[in-house]
């Protein structure tokens, strides 16, 4: 081989991984962040994950996605927003309504994308639904709007309720706050009597059901949040032992044992945050996107837990049910 032409193919060999490494700077990156960790949320990952394929993002192959997961230490979010603006991410996924709030405290021009159970507007996340101003939209699945009805199916399922458990978790001192609010002004109207139990651990849950024995509760409300979907295993355990009736907003909670659900399905929120975060980065204003509220919320029951309760599903409800997991 003449000793020009080899130069000329080492020259092209040492180009390869130079063309890869900006091909590698070219891929945007985006931050997702969550209070939670990641296993018990994997279904909802996959919702995001085909959001943005839809829009014709894929994680490894034209995407980068760093990963914020607080394990659910509330505390931890302020800090790992602070990261993902570190690493200068093109888009914040916050997946909830502190990460949203943290995520709005730390930066005001990368565009934050965001679901969250209750009215943006009121926590100054956005200027109005249609015109969100600033650099933040998302999703709002209305999860606190839906107490009362949450209340009513309850009633219409167990004969005879007049006194109800309601678990909260305080760590989110805001959300806590407004569940409470909703449950009692709700229970009152429906003539209901409620109980208060703070659960932040997986100790004071089972704290929180020893307090139930003996105190006549006829059912337990357990608010919305992602500490207890992701002990739901241990809630619906709980509730079978003591025989307790458990109505919960998301249907995991219902699949794992609850007696029933009410309210929107989160893995269909997370698969818009891919598609509002894959619009974004297509070139999309977070100002202009309007903030989607969740118009289709479903009823989901778990015969078996309610034949082991004693308890016949009324006609009427297994009529309306979206699901009826036997």
């Amino acid at each position: 081989m003449k000793r020009r032409a080899f130069i000329t193919l080492l020259g092209g060999a040492a180009a390869w991984p130079l063309a890869a490494l900006a091909q590698q700077r070219a891929m945007p990156v985006i931050g997702f962040l969550y209070n939670q960790s990641a296993d018990p949320f994997a279904h909802r990952l996959r919702g995001f994950h085909r959001g943005l394929k839809e829009i014709g993002y894929v994680e490894g192959e034209n995407l980068a996605i760093v990963y914020g997961w607080a394990e659910g230490q509330s505390d931890r979010l302020p800090t790992l927003a602070g990261e993902l603006i570190h690493r200068q991410v093109a888009v914040i996924v916050a997946a909830g309504q502190a990460e949203a709030l943290a995520a709005k405290a730390a930066t005001t021009t990368i565009p934050i994308v965001f679901s969250t159970g209750e009215d943006p507007v009121r926590l100054g996340l956005v200027a109005s639904l249609p015109r969100p101003g600033g650099n933040l939209t998302g999703i709002n699945f209305l999860n606190f709007e839906l107490v009362a009805k949450r209340l009513e199916l309850l009633r219409e399922l167990v004969p005879g309720v007049a006194r109800i458990a309601v678990l909260v978790n305080p760590a989110v001192s805001l959300q806590a706050e407004t569940i409470l609010r909703e449950v009692e002004v709700a229970a009152r109207a429906m003539g209901l009597q409620v109980r208060i139990l703070n659960a932040s651990t997986n100790r004071e849950i089972d704290a929180a059901f020893a307090a139930l024995v003996g105190e006549r509760v006829d059912a337990l409300f357990v608010s919305p949040g992602g500490f207890f979907n992701s002990r739901r295993v241990q809630l619906a355990t709980m509730a079978a032992r003591h025989g307790i009736p458990m109505t919960s907003s998301t249907r995991e909670i219902a699949e794992a044992g609850g007696l029933m659900s009410y309210g929107t399905n989160l893995a269909d929120v997370w698969h818009q945050l891919g598609v509002y975060t894959g619009r974004i980065l297509k070139g999309a204003k977070p100002a202009d996107l309007p903030v989607v509220q969740s118009s289709k919320f479903e009823l989901v029951i778990n015969a078996q837990s309610a034949r082991m309760l004693g308890l016949t599903v009324p006609d009427k409800l297994l009529v309306a049910a979206d699901e009826v997991i036997e």
